[in-house]
C-alpha cells in the first residue's frame, strides 16, 4: 500500500481561532519537520484581525495588571513547552515559491505537483533534530524576554509616569495609558525573537496587536500562534498574520483603525512606507535596528513599552 505524507498547513492566528486565508492561497516551505503549507492573509483577513484587536481592546486594558503579568508569564511557560518545536521553526529553511505556483482555492489545502517539483527540499540531516546552538538560544533568549516584560506590567506606570509640581492648590499627576491597537511587523532576522521584542511590550501596558510574521520565515510566529491559544490570552488580544509583507503593508500602514506600528528589520522603502500611513491618523510609527533589538540588554526595557503609551495628565483640586 502506498503512504501519502499530507504536509502540515499553519493556519492564521485571528481572535482566538485558526481560519484559513479567505483567498484560499498558501505556499510551501521546506521545514525541519518537512515540507509544510503556510496561509497566505489577504487584505480581508487584515481587516478582521484589526476587527477583533479593536474589540478586545477594551477588556484587555481593563484587566488588572497583575493579571496581564501572569498571562505574559503563562505565554512564557507555554514556551518553554514548545521549546523543541520552537527550535525547529527558527533553524528551518524559509524560501517561498514564485508568486505564479501559489496554490488558489480548494487546491490550497494539498500540494500540487508544481509545489513539489519546486519547493525547497530538506536533507535527512536536517530532519533529524540537531538545532545549532543559535536557534536554542534564540527561543530561550525570546522566553527570557517574555519574563522580563511580564514583570514590568504593574511597575512601569509608576516608573514613567508622575507627581508634577505645579503653583496651585491643585495635585498634577502624568499616567500612561496604552495606545490602542498595535500593528507589529517582525524582523526576519531573528524571526522569534524579534517578533517577542516587539510584541511583549505592546501587550505590557494593555494594547492588542496585529502581528505580520517574518517575510523569510514565518514559521515561529505560526507555532506561536499555537502557543497563545492556550495561554489563557483573551482571544483578538494578539493576531497574527502570515503573508508577504509587499501584500499586506500597504493596507497596514494607512489603516485608520491602527492606532501605532511598531518594526523592526524593514528596508528604506518598507520603513518609508509606515511612516506615511501616520497622514491618516497621526499613528506613532517606531522602526528600530534589527541587530540592536536583538543584542541582550540594550535591546529590552522601558523605551519599548513607552513606544507603545500615551500620557495623560491630570489636575485634581488639593482641599486645604
Amino acid at each position: 500500500m502506498t503512504r501519502i505524507q499530507v504536509a502540515k498547513t499553519y493556519k492564521l492566528f485571528v481572535n482566538g481561532a485558526f481560519p484559513r486565508s479567505e483567498s484560499g492561497r498558501s505556499w510551501p516551505i521546506a521545514s525541519l519537520s518537512g515540507d509544510v503549507h503556510l496561509c497566505l492573509a489577504s487584505r480581508k483577513d487584515l481587516r478582521d484581525a484589526v476587527e477583533a484587536a479593536r474589540a478586545a481592546q477594551p477588556k484587555w486594558q481593563a484587566s488588572t495588571a497583575y493579571n496581564r503579568g501572569q498571562i505574559l508569564y503563562r505565554m512564557a511557560e507555554m514556551m518553554e513547552g514548545k521549546r523543541r518545536e520552537l527550535a525547529e521553526a527558527v533553524e528551518s529553511v524559509a524560501e517561498q515559491t514564485a508568486p505564479a505556483r501559489l496554490t488558489k482555492g480548494p487546491g490550497a489545502r494539498r500540494t500540487s505537483k508544481t509545489m513539489q517539483s519546486t519547493a525547497p527540499r530538506t536533507s535527512a540531516s536536517l530532519r533529524s533534530f540537531n538545532a545549532p546552538l543559535s536557534a536554542v538560544a534564540e527561543v530561550a533568549a525570546a522566553i527570557d524576554r517574555l519574563v522580563y516584560y511580564a514583570g514590568w506590567c504593574d511597575k512601569y506606570a509608576q516608573v514613567l509616569g508622575c507627581h508634577n509640581p505645579v503653583a496651585g492648590p491643585y495635585y498634577n499627576f502624568t499616567v500612561p495609558e496604552p495606545t490602542g491597537v498595535v500593528g507589529v511587523v517582525a524582523p526576519d532576522a531573528s524571526p522569534l525573537l524579534g517578533l517577542i521584542s516587539l510584541l511583549a511590550p505592546a501587550l505590557v501596558p494593555g494594547n492588542t496587536t496585529i502581528v505580520i510574521a517574518s517575510n523569510t520565515n514565518p514559521i515561529p510566529a505560526a507555532v506561536l500562534g499555537e502557543v497563545l491559544a492556550t495561554s489563557d490570552l483573551p482571544p483578538g488580544v494578539v493576531n497574527i498574520l502570515t503573508g508577504k509583507r509587499d501584500e499586506l503593508l500597504p493596507h497596514l500602514a494607512p489603516h485608520r483603525d491602527i492606532d501605532a506600528m511598531t518594526a523592526a528589520g524593514l528596508s528604506v522603502s518598507e520603513a518609508q512606507l509606515l511612516r506615511e500611513g501616520v497622514a491618516e491618523n497621526l499613528k506613532r510609527v517606531c522602526i528600530y535596528d534589527a541587530a540592536a533589538l536583538m543584542a541582550g540588554q540594550s535591546g529590552q526595557g522601558l523605551e519599548q513599552i513607552r513606544a507603545c503609551v500615551e500620557f495623560k495628565t491630570i489636575w485634581h483640586p488639593a482641599i486645604a
